[in-house]
């Protein structure tokens, strides 16, 4: 069984190899050229203007993590949806299912607005 993985196991460290020695040269062959210009700030072919560190507040990270976090829970709507007129003739137990995973979600998101992690200071 294992003879049957051994030529993607030669692939992947040929493609490993290549890249690896790519790098390698380029880094021991390469132009090292280097004056004030070049190490200058460049963005979208504007010069910096002012600073270009700016703080944002955690608040927009939490915000964002909890997006993302309640995003890929609603995705899992979607085949439910999908499947659910065939599975409905079995019972209904994928409809009871799906209401004990939006409770579970409702009850997340209530929490998270109680704890007052939405409320932007």
């Amino acid at each position: 069984m294992a003879e049957n993985y051994l030529p993607i196991l030669v692939i992947f460290v040929l493609a490993a190899g290549f890249a690896f020695v790519s790098l390698i040269i380029t880094h021991l062959v390469g132009p090292r050229v280097t004056n004030a210009v070049k190490m200058m700030p460049y963005e979208s072919g504007v010069d910096q203007v002012g600073k270009t560190r700016i703080r944002f507040s955690i608040r927009f990270f939490l915000i964002a993590l909890l997006f993302i976090i309640f995003d890929i829970e609603i995705v899992f709507l979607y085949p439910w949806a999908v499947v659910f007129k065939d599975f409905l003739s079995a019972g209904s137990f994928i409809f009871f299912e799906m209401v004990v995973f939006l409770a579970i979600l409702a009850f997340g998101f209530i929490y998270v607005w109680r704890n007052g992690a939405l409320e932007w200071e």
